[in-house]
């Protein structure tokens, strides 16, 4: 074989190539930009055409607590079923009235689904050995029986960060010169423990609205005299997102592993 070493010859640079191949990579660039956005934005807008329930987060891990009839339990006993929760004060019940009433409209509403059940977390339950005295009294204060309404406490420090981290409530329940502040907004968990807002698709386009169930806020813009658009004030209209959106997750399936 010869040595074609000295017969080697540096290649000539195109530039006029080059640009036109750097404009077109650059115009593909951009085109498949363009397409990946408006096929995601199609997906989405077609995802929450009927309203189908927001992802807010998932109750992985179970939390043991003791309930009106003394008995402990795990909150993860209530798989497969969709249930509604909300944070109470026995020492400070003003401050949870308005989520209170609603808890128990639903609770009438849905006295005959078996798959709807509810969950009122006592976030003040005083002395331990008196926990159980104090939970029978509210729940039959309330109206709350069981097996559908459970009204239950834990350790407060344990309780507190699991409705903040677990349940994803605005704020830690906390005393301000001797007054609780804690968030009473109404936790939404579907049948394979995921929490659930409540979707509401626009008119008009764009993206939909998404809202959690905070009623005390909504009762803030009754006050100030706030309209929905509809013959509904504020409290109404979001008590009734919140009806649509638990029948959306009764028709919803178990799934198969343990979430």
């Amino acid at each position: 074989m010869g040595n074609y070493a000295g017969k080697l010859e540096p290649a000539v640079r195109d530039e006029k190539k080059l640009r036109r191949t750097a404009w077109i990579l650059i115009a593909f660039a951009i085109f498949g930009g363009i397409m990946i956005y408006w096929a995601y934005e199609r997906y989405a807008s077609n995802a929450n055409k009927d309203g189908r329930p927001s992802y807010a987060g998932e109750l992985r891990h179970n939390l043991p607590v003791v309930r009106q009839d003394g008995k402990r339990v795990g909150l993860d006993e209530l798989q497969g079923k969709v249930w509604v929760l909300n944070s109470i004060s026995v020492t400070q019940p003003e401050t949870c009235a308005i989520a209170v009433r609603v808890m128990q409209d639903l609770a009438k509403k849905y006295a005959d689904q078996p798959d709807v059940v509810f969950i009122s977390m006592v976030i003040d339950p005083g002395p331990p050995e008196q926990a159980a005295a104090m939970l029978k009294a509210e729940a039959e204060r309330q109206g709350a029986a069981l097996p559908r309404w459970w009204f239950a406490t834990t350790e407060p420090v344990i309780l507190h960060k699991y409705l903040k981290d677990k349940c994803k409530l605005g704020s830690l329940p906390h005393q301000v010169e001797g007054k609780w502040d804690f968030d009473t907004s109404l936790v939404l968990v579907d049948r394979n423990l995921k929490l659930r807002k409540a979707v509401v698709p626009q008119q008009r386009g764009g993206p939909p609205f998404v809202t959690g169930f905070d009623f005390n806020q909504a009762s803030g813009w009754d006050k100030r005299g706030v309209k929905t658009g509809t013959e509904r004030n504020n409290v109404e209209e979001l008590q009734f997102l919140l009806e649509n959106t638990i029948e959306i997750l009764l028709h919803e399936t178990v799934n198969a592993e343990k979430s």
